[in-house]
């Protein structure tokens, strides 16, 4: 057994140890075994679980959740520690600086009139920063590996920081209908049908961001959605004794309608 110190509370200093026991002679096969690559996702589904706890308002699970997330932060850290190039007190004296920079209306003597002048600020900072001297600089800056909606959302509203922008909404749907037109088009002539949902998908995006909708989270609600629907239809076609695969189309879409109303009765 690892020498250790049991406790009945501990704290930000006993949750690095025990990183470092696990990733060490003594500790832990698995995770010895693990990088950066290996656990990657991992991070980012903690990270999703942490946020079920807020969507749920569950504090006890999002409490359990942050334990997680913050776990995987110092496996990380734990990583480079060993490969001599930081260590988690280097992650956090980065962070510190960060967060002075960019708030010189608290640690400095720019004064600021209101929430919007602090993200003007905030991004006139972040450019600075991040030595980005164009507007392309900052949408290229945007993380490919958000999700593509959000990914889309973001890139679009850094966009319009530069003017580019539809001066309403109607602009949005046109847009739509635009590449929707296309959509069909390409997929009538078989050829850049990949290329031209994506645009349609964007357009979408863009419509969102003037609704003030967040389009992941308006995706994933049409998802539980249909989820729901769709199991209206399959026990209405348990009550009738037939497997749904066995029903014609036309039934199957007599039974969404149903359940469609169903739903809308209760709203």
């Amino acid at each position: 057994m690892v020498p250790f110190t049991w406790k009945e509370h501990y704290d930000l200093n006993d949750f690095r140890q025990v990183i470092a026991i696990l990733r060490h002679p003594g500790g832990c096969p698995w995770d010895q075994a693990q990088d950066h690559h290996s656990i990657r996702r991992n991070f980012i589904e903690e990270v999703y679980e942490a946020c079920e706890g807020i969507d749920t308002e569950n504090t006890e699970l999002l409490r359990e959740e942050l334990g997680d997330v913050l776990m995987q932060v110092l496996f990380h850290a734990s990583i480079e520690e060993d490969a001599g190039r930081f260590d988690i007190d280097d992650v956090a004296d980065q962070a510190v600086k960060k967060l002075i920079f960019r708030h010189p209306h608290v640690f400095g003597t720019r004064a600021v009139d209101g929430v919007e002048q602090v993200l003007t600020n905030w991004d006139e900072l972040k450019r600075q920063e991040k030595g980005q001297e164009t507007y392309t600089d900052t949408l290229n800056s945007v993380a490919r590996t958000l999700p593509a909606l959000w990914r889309a959302e973001k890139v679009q509203r850094k966009a319009a920081k530069a003017g580019f922008d539809w001066p309403e909404v109607s602009g949005a749907f046109a847009k739509i209908d635009e590449e929707s037109a296309e959509l069909r088009a390409a997929a009538e002539d078989r050829t850049n049908v990949a290329e031209e949902l994506g645009d349609l998908l964007f357009a979408v995006v863009n419509a969102a961001r003037f609704l003030q909708v967040d389009p992941e989270n308006a995706l994933n609600r049409a998802t539980d959605k249909f989820i729901s629907r769709f199991q209206r239809v399959e026990q209405g076609a348990a009550a009738s004794g037939a497997d749904m695969k066995e029903l014609p189309l036309s039934t199957l879409e007599s039974l969404w309608q149903q359940a469609k109303q169903q739903e809308d009765s209760h709203e």
